[in-house]
Parts: structure tokens; C-alpha cells; sequence
């Protein structure tokens, strides 16, 4: 995937700057031609048609298809679109997650505004100039497509009426004893608020101390380092203090202090000390004092992956999860959240506690910056998967209103999700709003809000 995304990034940079040139040469000519002042006119409405339309990070070409593949036991059913409904070749099975392939192709106003289909009550967004297979997630709709009240409807877009339908059944994994591991504060609250916030048994194991990149801190009158320790103990005391928002208690919460993007050093030289890359500490023990147990690295406080492997081994032990939560280590491609998964899986594999379950989620994309496109309170199609995954199955449970506005004021309390826009980020906001008709929510300004505040909760299922 990163050799794909690199070929894509320098082709990407290429085209930029022949545009760049071409548009150059034009403005030349028609300053030559006609007057110079229509070139600082036509630099700024260049920049504002930029910022409208072509500011979006797609490494992809829109008119790829999606190409997933799912377990031997999910077995497709053929059907069909007509006159916005759906008809299947098949009795619909028991299943509690729904994803529709169907093929959908942009108008030309589809080019310019974003293509969405309409389910009944939901709104699924696609790709500026979409063309090709996609993933519709009809999770929660059960009831409606048996009674064939379901109806479909699109907008800067063409649905093409021969579809398949994958119907998944799983338990409630809400129901079973879970850990959900976040690499940093808030990933458990992005991924999975919705489920955790209805668990009868979970903990909440954070890793790092997220302390880097501090510089909104400063405005403090702080240094460097000491933005990024009063950074780090925000961010400590968010992993701790918001999940008791979703009825955690501090009990079930774990903080374990590593250092942010220290995690795959850690991994490759496994003795080795990995302190903070800006606040200056190598001592891991100051924010693990409200923990509710002792662990392996607090002897010690090194910022060792040993060290790492050692908690996560006494927290499998301790809590005896049947279902972890971790970041998907193919689709997400945060070096952190990359780590984070491999760790756990050795310590699974070194432990004495195994899990059966494992739930994988995405907070980023190799591919797609924007997804779940679309505005927040909608439906969470299948991500973009240019390369195909692994064949896993799908847990995409929902979160009616006041789960998502919970949700929402969950992401609220976290201080890294309240830096201020930038003026550039406010600009590029208001022109999408006005030409290309996009909505971002009140609830907050960062693109989270957006993006994880939706309809549905996703997760890919690994059975060990």
C-alpha cells in the first residue's frame, strides 16, 4: 500500500506542476494580450476553484473500484434496484451487518459536488467524479428491507440497479468482556464510544501519552518541552477521566505513559530506552500514578517495548478479555496505531490470557483523509480499499441521536480535539461551504467531529 500511495503522490506532484506551468502560460498570454490586472483576478479565483474542488487527499483515482473480499460463510445475494427499491434473489438471513455493492458513476455536477446515495433515512457520501464499485452500509435497516419499505435515492450520481448484498451475523460483542486498546487518547472514543459506552465489562488501555506536536501550548508563555509535558498530562488525564462519560470507571482505565511515534523504535530495538521526542522525559511512572494496578513497567519506568510487552501481558491477564478493540494494521496507517496492534499481538501470542476476538478499526486511511465522507449523524460506508484486505468479517453496530450527541461531548472533553483552526483550514471550510455545498457539525471544530460522529461504528472481526 505505501509503494501504491508513493507512485500515486509523486504522479500527483507531477500533474500539480504541469498544471502550474500551463496556468503560468496562460496568465502570461493574457497579460501580454489583454491587461495585467486580470492576473492577480485570475490567481485568486485559481486559488479559491483549488480550494473548492481539488483540495481533497485522494491517493487514488475515483474511478477505481473497491475491491473487497469476505469470509467463505458470507454468501452474496444477488439483486436488483428498481424504481428506488431493492429486490433480492433470496430470503433476506439473520444478520445484524449489511454492506450492498453496488456501482455507482458521478454526474457531471458530480465532478463538483460531493455524490451521495439516499437510504430511507440515511446518507452515504462518495468521491468527487466516483465511478466504480462501492460499498453501501445498510446496517440497522433490516427491519425496513424485509418489509420492503426501504428505498433508495441518489444525488450527483447514478446507481446501477444490479447490486449484491452481504449479510453478516455476529454476537454482541458489547455483551462480552472487552479491552480496547488506544494508542493515544481519544482513539478509544473515535472508534468505539458507541460500544463501549453499552458494555457490561470493559477496560480501556491507552498507550502513549500523545505529547507531541504542542505547539498550541506555547501560546502559555512555555517552551518546547514543557508545552509538550503539559500537553502529555491533558492527554493522560482525558484517557482516564472522559470514558467515565461513557460509564467506564477510572477502575477499568490505563494509562501506560510511552512516548507518541516512539512505538515502532521501541519494537525494532526492544532493550532499548525511547524517551519523548520533545518534553525530555524517559520516565514513564508520573502519569501511571492513577492507575488501579501495579504493572511489570513501574519498577523500573523505562520506556522499553519489554517494558511494553510486560503491561500489556499482566493487563490481558488481569482483565481476561474475550474481545480486544485495536487499530487495523493494514487499513490504518498511523505508525503508532501499526505498533500498538503488533504489541498486542505478541503479547497475546507470549502471554497466558487469550482472547478470541479481535475488533480492528480505522481513525486513518493510507488512502482517503476525508472518510467517512459526507456530514456528521450519516452512515458509514466501507472505506477505500484500492488493494484488497484481508477476508474478514464486518461488526458495524449503530448509535441512535443521543448515543452520537454522547459521543460528540465525549470528543469535546478532549483537549487535542480543541486546537483552534488554522485561518487556511477556516478559508478552505467557508469556500467548500459556499461552492461545493459541504456542512461540518457545531459540535466542534476538528474534522473528527465529522468523521467519527455517525450513524454507524465499524470494525473489522479476527477470530484467534
Amino acid at each position: 500500500m505505501d509503494a501504491r500511495k508513493q507512485r500515486l503522490l509523486r504522479q500527483h506532484r507531477r500533474n500539480k506542476r504541469i498544471a502550474m506551468l500551463m496556468a503560468l502560460a496562460v496568465l502570461l498570454m493574457v497579460g501580454m494580450t489583454v491587461s495585467f490586472w486580470l492576473i492577480p483576478v485570475l490567481l485568486v479565483l485559481g486559488w479559491i476553484a483549488h480550494e473548492a474542488w481539488f483540495a481533497d487527499h485522494l491517493f487514488y483515482r475515483p474511478q477505481e473500484d473497491y475491491r473487497y473480499e469476505f469470509p467463505p460463510d458470507v454468501v452474496p445475494l444477488a439483486g436488483r434496484i428498481e424504481r428506488g427499491c431493492l429486490y433480492l434473489a433470496g430470503e433476506l438471513p439473520d444478520a445484524d451487518t449489511l454492506v450492498l455493492e453496488v456501482q455507482l458513476a458521478a454526474t457531471w455536477v458530480g465532478r463538483f459536488r460531493d455524490p451521495r446515495v439516499y437510504i430511507s433515512g440515511d446518507r452515504q457520501d462518495f468521491e468527487r467524479a466516483v465511478r466504480g464499485q462501492r460499498y453501501l452500509n445498510l446496517s440497522g435497516q433490516q427491519e425496513a428491507l424485509r418489509a420492503g419499505s426501504l428505498r433508495f435515492d441518489s444525488c450527483y450520481c447514478r446507481l446501477g440497479s444490479e447490486v449484491r448484498l452481504y449479510a453478516m451475523r455476529n454476537p454482541d460483542y458489547a455483551q462480552r468482556r472487552m479491552m480496547i486498546i488506544a494508542p493515544h487518547a481519544d482513539d478509544a472514543e473515535l472508534a468505539a464510544f458507541g460500544v463501549y459506552s453499552r458494555a457490561s465489562e470493559v477496560a480501556i488501555v491507552t498507550l502513549t501519552q500523545g505529547e507531541i506536536e504542542a505547539d498550541n501550548y506555547r501560546r502559555l508563555g512555555l517552551d518546547s518541552a514543557a508545552a509538550a509535558r503539559l500537553k502529555g498530562r491533558l492527554r493522560t488525564w482525558g484517557s482516564l477521566a472522559v470514558p467515565l462519560w461513557g460509564g467506564v470507571s477510572q477502575q477499568h482505565c490505563v494509562q501506560l505513559g510511552y512516548y507518541c511515534l516512539q512505538l515502532p523504535a521501541m519494537e525494532a530495538m526492544p532493550e532499548r530506552v525511547f524517551g519523548s521526542r520533545e518534553s525530555g522525559e524517559t520516565d514513564i511512572r508520573p502519569v501511571r500514578v492513577h492507575n488501579p494496578l501495579q504493572l511489570p513497567g513501574d519498577l523500573d519506568g523505562q520506556p522499553t517495548w519489554q517494558n511494553l510487552q510486560a503491561d500489556l501481558r499482566a493487563l490481558l491477564a488481569h482483565f481476561r478479555p474475550e474481545v480486544v478493540i485495536t487499530p487495523h494494521p493494514e487499513l490504518d496507517p498511523h505508525a503508532d496505531h501499526v505498533a500498538a496492534t503488533r504489541a498486542l499481538r505478541q503479547a497475546i501470542e507470549e502471554g497466558e490470557w487469550k482472547p478470541s476476538t479481535l475488533l480492528l478499526y480505522a481513525n486513518h486511511l493510507h488512502d482517503n483523509d476525508r472518510w467517512p465522507m459526507g456530514p456528521a449523524g450519516c452512515g458509514v460506508a466501507l472505506p477505500p480499499a484500492i488493494e484488497p484486505l484481508p477476508a474478514d468479517r464486518l461488526w458495524s453496530p449503530t448509535l441512535d441521536a443521543e448515543a452520537r450527541l454522547n459521543k460528540a461531548m465525549a470528543l469535546a472533553m478532549q483537549h487535542d480535539l480543541q486546537v483552534p483552526l488554522p485561518l487556511k483550514k477556516r478559508l478552505r471550510r467557508t469556500i467548500q461551504r459556499v461552492l461545493a455545498g459541504r456542512r461540518w457539525p457545531t459540535t466542534g471544530d476538528d474534522e473528527f467531529f465529522r468523521k467519527a460522529v455517525r450513524r454507524h461504528e465499524l470494525f473489522w472481526v479476527r477470530e484467534l
